[in-house]
């Protein structure tokens, strides 16, 4: 259930904490990411990720090449409501050498059957930076559909961008 072809979804660990504060602090990693660009220090990384590895409402994994386990993203479902049966999702890949090579979908594909298949879910939604192009194109390839727009949410590089929200309803997930 955690696996696909060439990648393993593993849970996310405090011995993962200092392959995360390199991806963290990697300016290039988190600029299509992460709100706040900072430079975070060892400290400051170790609470956060024991805030989410703690977290109840939370399931965080490290992705992993599965021939070699070598760790080289980290994906998540946050704020999951067992309520209301939704959940939103999350994806970092960390190691620049792997962007651009299918490990994303695959890694986001295996979260999703997760999510539905298994938790049950009746919605997975997401938050993405209108810049990231790349990430809005394969979103909408996973069937996820466009639900809003904050404009201006976002100031980057000089200039301010929008979020955009997209989700999933378990009926549309093929």
């Amino acid at each position: 259930m955690f696996e696909s072809n060439r990648i393993r979804l593993r849970k996310f660990s405090e011995d993962d904490i200092p392959i995360y504060h390199l991806w963290r602090n990697d300016i290039e990693v988190m600029n299509t990411t992460i709100l706040n660009l900072d430079v975070h220090s060892v400290q400051e990384t170790e609470a956060f990720c024991k805030q989410i590895i703690h977290s109840p409402t939370s399931k965080s994994y490290i992705i992993e090449q599965r021939d070699s386990h070598l760790p080289i993203g980290l994906t998540s479902l946050i704020n999951i409501d067992p309520h209301n049966r939704n959940a939103e999702c999350i994806i970092d890949i960390g190691k620049k050498n792997c962007w651009g090579q299918g490990y994303g979908k695959e890694a986001l594909t295996v979260l999703l059957n997760y999510a539905f298949l298994e938790l049950n879910l009746h919605l997975v939604s997401l938050r993405v930076f209108s810049f990231n192009d790349k990430a809005i194109s394969l979103y909408k390839k996973l069937g996820f559909q466009h639900e809003g727009t904050c404009k201006e949410a976002v100031f980057r590089n000089g200039k301010w961008h929008d979020i955009e929200m997209f989700a999933l309803l378990q009926n549309n997930y093929k």
